[in-house]
């Protein structure tokens, strides 16, 4: 079993990253395999959308979602983390997860449904529920079991030498890391078991506004 941990900040190493290295160092632990991808500093375009993912099954922007997606057919689930930027997810972070979610929905992957995730965001004081709570969003439209742990996944810090000395944050990613890995285990469990995945139903789509 292998979980991707994506890394939203500008900074490869930095904080974001500190927390997320927390989540995998536990999760190899529980003879989990990992992977982080880090989204990188070049300039991420947000979704104009065009559709042509739903013809082409790629984003028409071939930059790192498309890369993403690529290989995150492979992953058994998903942390996705974000330094805090005005109380939000970074910018390239919102962009990056708006094209690849409906990237995954308009070309029918099936990249992420059923799939666990969670969401860890990093900031130095303030602003970190408002952003948690704007990326589970994306796991809760997408099917996707949202994994959580004994306080909101965040950690405090700077730099990455701060988030070290946040006991408390680095605490809650190894448990968010043995929660994972339980329900990862408990699926296989199930499934090898015969219990079978959930009837899924053509999507229905309608609009607020009446003729």
């Amino acid at each position: 079993m292998k979980v991707f941990l994506v890394n939203g900040s500008p900074h490869k190493k930095g904080c974001t990253w500190t927390a997320l290295n927390e989540v995998a160092k536990t999760l190899n632990k529980e003879d989990i395999e990992t992977e982080i991808f880090w989204i990188g500093i070049k300039p991420l375009a947000g979704c104009t959308a065009c559709k042509t993912c739903a013809k082409t099954g790629r984003c028409m922007f071939d930059d790192t979602v498309n890369e993403f997606l690529d290989i995150a057919k492979d992953a058994d689930g998903f942390v996705f983390g974000s330094p805090v930027h005005y109380a939000a997810a970074s910018g390239a972070m919102t962009s990056f997860m708006n094209r690849a979610f409906y990237t995954d929905l308009q070309s029918g992957r099936q990249t992420f449904a059923l799939k666990p995730a969670a969401a860890v965001v990093s900031s130095r004081r303030a602003g970190t529920t408002t952003a948690f709570d704007q990326l589970n969003k994306y796991f809760t439209i997408s099917e996707m079991p949202v994994i959580s742990s004994r306080y909101w996944n965040m950690v405090h810090g700077a730099q990455p030498e701060d988030v070290k000395k946040d006991e408390e944050g680095l605490q809650t990613m190894r448990i968010l890391a043995r929660n994972m890995a339980f329900f990862l285990k408990c699926k296989e469990a199930g499934l090898q078991a015969g219990v079978q995945i959930p009837k899924r139903e053509k999507p229905i789509f309608t609009n607020f506004i009446r003729e």
